[in-house]
């Protein structure tokens, strides 16, 4: 389980990189909610934590236990579906002994282990029509239990996941080509069902969202794009170097024009109070942070090794994409946190487990299996 490891092939640098960002994010939660500050300091030092632990724990050795990992998966969200705590419309926590958690968040992490075990043991008949449909059934179960909390956004997160995923581990580009030309049709009839006012596929909070994207000028969704209008014009408030943070101004972000300014506009409060400049570094970090990660797969020992880099820099890029894009009014608001900065202990540890396995990799990387077999 624990090895003998050099640390000089520790990537301090992705370390780093983690504690600017996330410093970043106990700034700006403290800003926009002051007295979250000390949970978020609280949940970084756990996640901190349980990434040394993860980092120095063999990845090949956690990854023999990959189907307890998917049962203990499907039972946790089961749990969610049976037991858990309703907000806002959805099911999506669990409180035990007075800790309250999103399973999901984890959940994403867990299921990159299982399939990166998975398409590993399968990787010599990945193209084959049992094993595709293996794939899909064993995506299908955590995906439904997903949904139906409902939480759409994980959904599509986990689905864009395991895409890159089996993409990764050597889909064949027929297969790909023929399952385009499966969903594209299958997305145009999905859009044209939940237009309708009597539709049953989503809740109708979701349906406002999405109409209010596609027709913002229509003052039937008014109010669904009132935040978002609020968010750019929150962001573009701070021009170049920003209001600074706590600042004592008129402030869209302190009169509450913006909801959830802690978790899924946290990138207003960093428009408003840090400006571009602070807006493009706390980008350019998340991009160097997904760089790592898909620097450390191309080092990697196996092809498991590889996935597990591939799908954790997956969800730091494609979160942040989202995130930033609803902030600015590009996508439809979805309630996607930003990486290491939004609050939520469950997403910041997940994360953090998430890149101690990447950290793993890279200690066990293709030099290191090198060294082993000549001793």
């Amino acid at each position: 389980m624990l090895k003998q490891y050099k640390f000089r092939f520790y990537n301090f640098r992705l370390v780093i990189l983690l504690l600017c960002i996330s410093t970043i994010g106990v700034l700006l939660v403290g800003s926009a909610m002051e007295s979250l500050r000390s949970r978020q300091i609280m949940g970084l030092i756990l996640g901190l934590t349980a990434m040394v632990v993860v980092s120095l724990m063999d990845f090949s050795w956690i990854l023999n236990f990959y189907w307890l990992i998917y049962l203990f998966n499907i039972v946790m969200l089961l749990g969610v579906r049976l037991m858990g705590d309703t907000a806002g419309g959805a099911t999506r926590w669990i409180d035990i002994g007075g800790f309250r958690f999103q399973p999901t968040e984890l959940s994403k992490i867990l299921l990159i282990l299982f399939f990166a075990r998975y398409f590993m043991d399968h990787e010599n008949d990945l193209n084959t029509i049992k094993v595709i449909l293996q794939c899909l059934f064993l995506l299908a179960v955590p995906l439904v239990l997903i949904y139906q909390q409902p939480d759409l956004k994980n959904t599509i997160t986990v689905l864009v996941l395991f895409c890159v995923l089996i993409y990764i581990a050597g889909l064949s580009y027929k297969v790909i080509g023929g399952a385009i030309l499966i969903m594209v049709p299958l997305m145009i009839i999905f859009l044209s069902i939940v237009v309708q006012p009597d539709q049953k596929l989503i809740e109708d909070y979701q349906r406002l969202r999405i109409m209010s994207f596609l027709y913002p000028e229509n003052e039937e969704y008014s109010d669904n794009i009132e935040q978002q209008n609020n968010s750019i014009l929150a962001i573009g408030s701070g021009e170049l170097m920003g209001k600074g943070l706590n600042n004592k101004e008129s402030s869209v972000n302190k009169g509450n024009f913006v909801s959830e300014i802690q978790t899924d506009f946290i990138f207003a409060v960093a428009g408003e109070e840090l400006g571009f400049i602070g807006c493009s570094l706390i980008i350019l970090i998340l991009f160097w942070i997904t760089f790592e990660c898909i620097r450390m797969s191309l080092r990697s020992k196996d092809l498991s090794g590889k996935l597990i880099c591939c799908g954790v820099a997956t969800i730091v890029a494609l979160q942040s994409f989202i995130n930033i894009c609803v902030a600015t009014g590009i996508m439809p608001n979805t309630g996607t946190p930003l990486p290491f900065i939004s609050y939520g202990l469950t997403s910041l540890v997940s994360l953090y487990i998430g890149m101690g396995l990447v950290l793993n990799v890279g200690l066990q990387s293709s030099s290191y299996k090198n060294r082993k077999a000549s001793v």
